[in-house]
């Protein structure tokens, strides 16, 4: 099921200029009130300026000059020209002051709502999308995408307040002198057709720059996850080579921006100083011609020399923009991203038994996927194909299958990480597309065979933080350590916690390198029971487990957990024969059902399959005799 509005809702459309207006309305519109005194202090700043220009004119020809002509000041216009100046100052400061403070926390508001935006939408996505997009590119979305995004909303009150200060400067220029002032009001026109120039060579190169990054994540989180691999099979040397070759690439990319830039500053500097040049040039012409007063071109003069940085804002923006609209779409992909799975409306305590083991049906259940013929077009594959079985409530069964038979598949539709692609999967009943998601989370719990666990407590992992009422010690916590313990009890997991220093306080490191596979895989069964799920899937959740423990796991589960229904993916015999029934999966479909002794008399590929272990332990435990006797002679 999908979004009601499959449309595209984050992404900006139409030209770099709408585009541009849009992150900039969208921005804003996200903090108004942040944004708002950012904005309003860098007008006052922009105006302060202005004023200050105007008043040095006026300070120029009515106290300046005639001391200079000997014509006599009053002192008292002296102080007033200065307390003028003063008061101009200190008005100019706090609003640089409110305008870095604010302009500040909303960009950075901006950047975590992007981040917040992403985060929310990786937890909404199934696992099929996940799996087509790798770790270190989810990793840039979420990092530098986002604070590409927000990048521009740093400058950006800065760059609004210079261009009420431009519009207001250019009046008070046109009013001292209209040919001064259309020599100084003509720097902003100059300053966008560069940036119009600028813009065309730099978004392409943002664009490879952020995918670069996202490729340099991918190819360091890839290393790290499979340390133990590189270390083991020594490609040192290789990984590293492959890390400083993308490294490489990406530093090629920032220097290509890098040089973008250094055409583009050093000509919106020398903008405002041109214009500056010109108004002397001129502006003395018409002193001379008496045309004018030498107030008239001071105040140009000087509006356009404190332009020069305020107009540099505008440059910052200018230039922020095309990073900050490449790191949008990059975010908007993600946020617009479609196929998650729908919710319902209908809860399963609803349904009768709910204090009972969950009914399960799956009915003519098929899953496809996109994929590729020989020739390199597009097709799709099949990889469940018309699944049909029943899980009475209470019952435990065994799903038994070849590497690459389907079972993985199956049990994300069973668990629905994934909706079918045709038939339907009922919980006691009912659609499980029309299960609310706290329902489904909250009545079935799903142990995999790769244990992940979190850099936490041992209480930590087992009840991952759930909060409900707090404590006796004003901790909020979700479980007593009595239920924590005897879920771990049950998981086979209460011996080695015991023993650990701090017992369930102790702090088990990254992805648990500290455990044992056994003892992470026991841990994660212990954090699926402790919720007393009314149906449990382990995903051959006992691969790493020795078998006794495994039985032991198993036995328990039934003395203890009640009536829950078991789905039970398993290749073990001993651990097959503790299920009520059996199903036996190949190649995406089902090709028998019954009970462990049925399917041995019956099925001969079943016979081959459950066997295989069995031989393989004894043929190595022949080996090991033979060479036992070997050394024994």
């Amino acid at each position: 099921m999908s979004s009601p509005d499959d449309r595209p809702v984050h992404a900006l459309s139409g030209g770099a200029v709408r585009r541009s207006l849009l992150l900039i309305g969208r921005g804003i519109a996200s903090q108004p009130r942040t944004f708002t005194i950012a904005i309003i202090a860098s007008v006052v700043y922009g105006i302060g300026l202005v004023a200050s220009g105007w008043l040095l004119g006026r300070i120029t020809d009515g106290v300046v000059l005639p001391a200079i002509q000997g014509s006599g000041v009053s002192t008292g216009s002296i102080w007033l020209a200065g307390l003028g100046l003063l008061l101009i100052g200190a008005v100019t400061a706090v609003a640089v002051a409110l305008r870095r403070i604010y302009a500040g926390i909303g960009a950075l508001d901006v950047q975590a709502g992007h981040r917040r935006a992403v985060t929310r939408q990786y937890l909404r996505l199934p696992m099929t999308w996940h799996r087509r997009h790798p770790a270190g590119q989810l990793l840039s979305n979420a990092n530098a995408d986002a604070e590409a995004a927000g990048g521009v909303f740093m400058p950006l009150p800065f760059a609004l307040g210079v261009l009420v200060m431009i519009i207001v400067a250019g009046v008070a220029m046109i009013v001292a002198d209209p040919v001064l002032g259309i020599i100084g009001v003509s720097v902003l026109p100059m300053v966008l057709v560069v940036n119009a120039v600028y813009r065309s060579y730099m978004s392409p190169a943002i664009t490879h720059v952020q995918h670069q990054r996202a490729v340099v994540a991918d190819v360091a989180h890839e290393s790290f996850e499979a340390a133990a691999v590189v270390k083991a099979l020594g490609t040192e040397d290789f990984e590293e080579r492959r890390f400083a070759s993308a490294s490489r690439t990406l530093r090629d990319a920032n220097i290509a921006v890098g040089r973008i830039r250094s055409v583009f500053d050093p000509v919106i500097d020398l903008l405002p100083g041109l214009a500056t040049l010109g108004v002397l040039a001129v502006g003395a012409t018409r002193v001379a011609a008496g045309v004018v007063d030498t107030g008239a071109v001071i105040t140009t003069a000087y509006l356009l020399t404190v332009m020069t940085f305020p107009v540099r804002a505008i440059g910052f923006v200018l230039g922020d923009l095309p990073r900050s609209l490449v790191g949008h779409d990059r975010v908007s992909r993600v946020i617009d991203a479609r196929g998650y799975l729908g919710a319902g409306r209908h809860r399963l305590g609803d349904a009768a038994g709910a204090d009972q083991g969950l009914r399960l049906d799956l009915d003519g259940v098929g899953v496809r996927v996109p994929s590729h013929d020989a020739d390199g077009a597009a097709t799709e594959a099949d990889l469940l194909t018309d699944v049909t079985f029943s899980v009475p409530a209470g019952r435990t069964v065994a799903i038994v299958g070849s590497t690459g038979s389907g079972k993985s598949t199956l049990v994300d539709v069973i668990a629905r990480l994934r909706d079918p692609s045709a038939g339907v999967v009922r919980y006691d009943g009912r659609d499980a597309r029309e299960i609310t998601d706290s329902g489904r989370t909250g009545a079935i719990a799903l142990v995999a065979q790769s244990a992940f666990v979190f850099e936490d407590t041992v209480r930590g992992n087992v009840t991952l933080a759930d909060e409900v009422e707090p404590d006796g010690e004003g901790r909020g916590r979700g479980y007593t350590d009595e239920q924590v313990w005897a879920a771990l009890a049950i998981a086979q997991a209460d011996g080695f916690v015991a023993a650990l220093p701090d017992g369930l306080d102790t702090v088990i490191g990254e992805r648990g390198a500290s455990l044992s596979g056994g003892q992470r895989q026991r841990l994660a069964i212990a954090r699926a029971l402790i919720r007393r799920p009314r149906l449990l899937i382990l995903d051959d959740a006992t691969s790493a487990v020795d078998p006794l423990v495994e039985q032991a796991i198993l036995a328990g589960l039934r003395r203890s957990a009640g009536d829950v229904t078991v789905i039970l993916v398993a290749y073990r015999t001993a651990t097959i024969g503790l299920a009520d029934s059996v199903v036996h999966v190949e190649r995406g479909r089902v090709v028998d059902a019954g009970t462990h002794a049925d399917l041995l008399g019956r099925d001969r590929g079943y016979r081959r399959l459950v066997t295989a272990y069995q031989r393989g332990r004894e043929e190595r435990h022949e080996l090991h005799e033979q060479h036992e006797r070997k050394v024994a002679r």
